[in-house]
Order: structure tokens, then C-alpha cells, then sequence
């Protein structure tokens, strides 16, 4: 193996590391979504729609806060009681069963 090949190898197995980060993410991001238009008294067409806006969310800036930030204020608006803290452990549940949810599909 030459070390263009090995060069080759890194650098496609680093993109499909990328892109299956992307689906983990977004994938979870839909979860968080779906959890917190319950938690906001949504069902059915509403729920998805809110799911959607989330994973948009996240797509504001690189890293969580910008998804954490926008349950956060929606859970205010709301009248919501769910403290940063429990978002952010409810967020990392769901990372490992969207996790589990992309790797099985």
C-alpha cells in the first residue's frame, strides 16, 4: 500500500465518519424535537413541524447551544419547567439512541 492509498483511505473513512456524525445529530436533534413538542403540548403535524425546526436549529451555528438555546426559550415562552441541565442530559440520551436508531438502519 502506497501512501497515496493509505492518504485515500484516511481521507474517505474521515467523510463517512463526518456524514455518519451529520445523521447521529440530526437524527437526534428530530428526537429532541419530538420530546419537547410533548413537553410543549403539541401532537401530530404540529410535533413534526416543530421536530423540524430544531434540526434546522442546530444548523445556525457549529456545536448543541444552538439547539439547547431554542428549547430553552421555547420551554420559557411556554411556561415550561425543564432546567438547562436536564435538556442538556435529555440531549445526550438521545445521542446514543439516535446513535443506535442511524447504525441499525
Amino acid at each position: 500500500m502506497t501512501f497515496d492509498d493509505r492518504k485515500q483511505e484516511f481521507e474517505s473513512r474521515y467523510a463517512h465518519d463526518q456524514e455518519l456524525r451529520f445523521r447521529v445529530e440530526a437524527r437526534r436533534n428530530k428526537l429532541l424535537g419530538l420530546w419537547a413538542a410533548e413537553k410543549l403540548g403539541l401532537s401530530g403535524a404540529e410535533a413534526d413541524a416543530y421536530a423540524l425546526d430544531v434540526v434546522k436549529a442546530d444548523l445556525q451555528s457549529h456545536g448543541d447551544a444552538d439547539v439547547q438555546a431554542k428549547i430553552v426559550a421555547d420551554f420559557a415562552a411556554a411556561g415550561v419547567t425543564q432546567s438547562e441541565h436536564q435538556i442538556r442530559r435529555r440531549m445526550d440520551e438521545l445521542l446514543l439512541e439516535a446513535e443506535a436508531q442511524v447504525k441499525s438502519a
